[in-house]
């Protein structure tokens, strides 16, 4: 009876992500920023609201919740975006600090979308870049849940 990993017992969270990380290259915030410019490139936005209400949004990115992410991209699924045109469109899958969204690109690589990777820092390091943040859709930075008051 062979079980694939088995005999190796349980992997741990930190060598799982070592271990899907090797599967793809992951971007850094000025490439995905240029690539997704250049019409190369999908954003997709994982986070949940909270985060995005109270850090903004990447302007063009999509938001795809991570518990709807394999069924809204899959280009064979009934429940694909219109995005979702084929296995050759390049993700870049964002979520707030660039964990989770490695294990959502290896998700996506299960699926056929060879072409997914995810972004170094995730939204963090995309704001720290300086690269374009919008407000959430009637809020103000003073409003949003959580708005550091220390500047």
């Amino acid at each position: 009876m062979a079980v694939s990993g088995a005999e190796q017992g349980p992997v741990g969270i930190d060598a799982l992500l070592e271990r899907v990380r090797e599967g793809y290259r992951r971007v850094e915030a000025q490439e995905a920023y240029d690539a997704a410019r250049a019409g190369d490139a999908l954003l997709v936005d994982i986070r949940y609201a909270a985060l995005r209400d109270r850090d903004g949004l990447i302007p063009g990115a999509l938001v795809v919740e991570r518990n709807e992410l394999e069924w809204r991209l899959d280009p064979q699924g009934s429940h694909r975006l219109p995005e979702a045109t084929g296995h050759e469109v390049r993700v870049v899958v964002i979520c707030n600090e660039g964990y989770a969204s490695s294990l959502a690109a290896a998700s996506l690589h299960q699926l056929g979308l060879h072409r997914a990777t995810d972004l170094v820092g995730g939204f963090q390091a995309w704001k720290t870049a300086g690269l374009p943040v919008a407000s959430p859709v009637g809020a103000s930075a003073e409003d949003a849940p959580g708005a550091p008051t220390d500047g």
